[in-house]
């Protein structure tokens, strides 16, 4: 089965479907791949590396008329690019089609009977993550985005003193916190600057955080969230009242990165031009959303302006300014498409294969976009609540652990635990060591009674240690271990006045043992804590 990579031809766009690298795995799904001269070009990848892993290079015509095409951009059916009439009909297309916004070009492609799978249509679900090219493109421009941002601003990042004097980091606000925003958020403190987001979906709050930036957010409760991982049109309410902390944010930022789209409809405006004019001069607005409108009043798409002395950039190709690994990624997701349809051997388009029945436009002469939406579960079919007396049994195991009596238990379930071996054995030394008849002995010249108050603070020092230890979670053991340290400092004290005796006495053995052990813990322990510190070393 032929596969057919050509030269993108959309302007500026430096992408190609498959990196080598990429395109080897489609060789091993048995397809005798075919590209075209210098499709690879933009992306540093030459004709040679795809000779190396058996693809062949062709004309444009040869990539247009194998049995599956693999495209970055739709197919172009203008004056200067005659695409669409090279791919021959019956054929396999996978690129972005967007066909919502492309009615035209997918009444074509099913005119010519083309089966049409669109990369911007597979379903947001946890199956087609591998699939899911809007992410791997996403991230890559909320990156590129950050760096094109820097590239315009006259000063730091992060923060810096120095003898000629303080220079405050830079403030960015990232508007809208899916994968770009993520992305942009993550580049933008790395690189040391002061990080804000806004997203109308409070679930973004923790994912926000935990990239180091600051969740910014109104007093209107209302959620955004909407289908596939998109958020939703908003109230006029609480637009209102975003955009009041706009305003409020265009005093302070000295960058704005907008990500915000709906699916299906153009970018919403949310930084407006008085926005931009509250803006210090030398700030710059990175707006993501240019190719659909933008998201700033002032965009121009595929331009950067200046307006009152701030930078607009409304560039619509930052995956593709990164496209050797643009097109690596791209060219991966591809793979995992043509795996799901099951290789050059077994190739079929099931329409029961969610993945496939999300991202397909066209098939034999019809149009099948939008797909079904996908049932809601039945009622019926939610697991039914646990009866009272098999609930019971669980909740008295979840108590069990809490009590006195049950510690021995906990570890295995039953029987006895190491922890009750251990117990029972201290105890049966002590009293052996108070009422046996060969304790004497033992004492290595020492009174009974004075033996016997060490053996006593031993024990209880054994379980007391054992619970300290074990009741610590383990995220602290590193730091406990390094703190015992001194603990251990004290018993090799202890160790070395015991061990001042005849060596052959029962206290000279226990001390040498003492300081043996407690030496390996403060080895053990300075190693663990310079291994921690080196973690945290830049």
């Amino acid at each position: 089965m032929n596969l057919g990579i050509p030269k993108e031809s959309h302007p500026g766009e430096r992408r190609v479907a498959a990196s080598p690298a990429a395109a080897s795995r489609f060789v091993e799904l048995g397809f005798d791949v075919t590209v075209e001269a210098g499709a690879g070009d933009g992306a540093s990848y030459p004709d040679k590396a795809f000779e190396a892993i058996g693809a062949k290079i062709g004309s444009k015509e040869d990539a247009f008329s194998a049995d599956v095409v693999l495209k970055v951009r739709a197919p172009r059916d203008e004056e200067d690019a005659r695409e669409l009439d090279l791919i021959r009909e019956g054929a396999t297309l996978v690129s972005y089609v967007f066909p919502a916004q492309n009615e035209a070009l997918v009444a074509s492609l099913q005119a010519r009977k083309i089966t049409t799978l669109a990369m911007d249509c597979v379903p947001r679900i946890t199956r087609a993550q591998k699939v899911d090219s809007l992410s791997s493109m996403a991230n890559i421009a909320g990156y590129r985005a950050v760096i094109e941002a820097a590239n315009e601003f006259g000063s730091f990042f992060t923060g810096q003193f120095t003898a000629a004097g303080k220079v405050p980091p830079a403030k960015v606000l990232v508007i809208g916190a899916g994968v770009a925003g993520l992305s942009a958020i993550g580049a933008a403190r790395g690189l040391g600057a002061i990080v804000r987001a806004f997203d109308t979906r409070e679930s973004v709050r923790d994912q926000i955080k935990s990239l180091g930036g600051e969740f910014l957010t109104v007093e209107i409760e209302e959620s955004g969230e909407g289908g596939g991982g998109y958020a939703k049109t908003m109230s006029k309410e609480f637009i209102d009242a975003e955009m009041a902390l706009f305003r409020e944010q265009a005093k302070e930022v000295d960058i704005v990165i907008t990500t915000a789209l709906i699916p299906g409809k153009p970018a919403p405006k949310l930084w407006l031009k008085d926005m931009v004019e509250a803006m210090k001069p030398g700030s710059v607005v990175v707006d993501m959303a240019a190719e659909q409108g933008g998201n700033c009043d002032l965009t121009e798409p595929g331009a950067r302006i200046v307006h009152d002395g701030v930078i607009v950039l409304g560039y619509t190709d930052m995956p593709s300014r990164m496209s050797t690994v643009a097109s690596d990624l791209y060219g991966t997701n591809l793979g995992h498409l043509l795996d799901e349809l099951g290789g050059a051997g077994s190739f079929s388009v099931d329409l029961e294969n969610d993945i496939i029945r999300g991202a397909i436009v066209t098939h034999g002469g019809e149009v099948l976009w939008p797909p079904p939406a996908a049932p809601e579960p039945s009622p019926a079919a939610k697991p039914a609540p646990k009866s009272a007396p098999e609930a019971a049994p669980r909740a008295a195991a979840a108590v069990a652990p809490k009590t006195a009596g049950a510690t021995a238990a906990a570890s295995d379930g039953g029987g006895f635990s190491a922890k009750a071996l251990i117990g029972l054995g201290l105890t049966a030394l002590w009293l052996w060591l108070r009422f046996g008849s060969g304790a004497d002995e033992a004492m290595g010249g020492g009174t009974k009674s004075e033996f016997l108050q060490h053996v006593t603070v031993f024990i209880l020092a054994c379980f007391v240690g054992w619970q300290v230890i074990w009741s610590v979670t383990a995220a602290l053991h590193t730091p406990l271990m390094s703190v015992t340290n001194a603990i251990s400092g004290i018993i090799v004290v202890g160790g070395l006045v015991l061990a001042n005796t005849e060596v052959k006495d029962t206290p000279a053995i226990i001390g040498a043992v003492a300081i043996l052990f407690a030496t390996i813990n403060i080895v053990g322990g300075f190693m663990v804590t310079r291994r921690m510190l080196r973690m945290f070393n830049k």
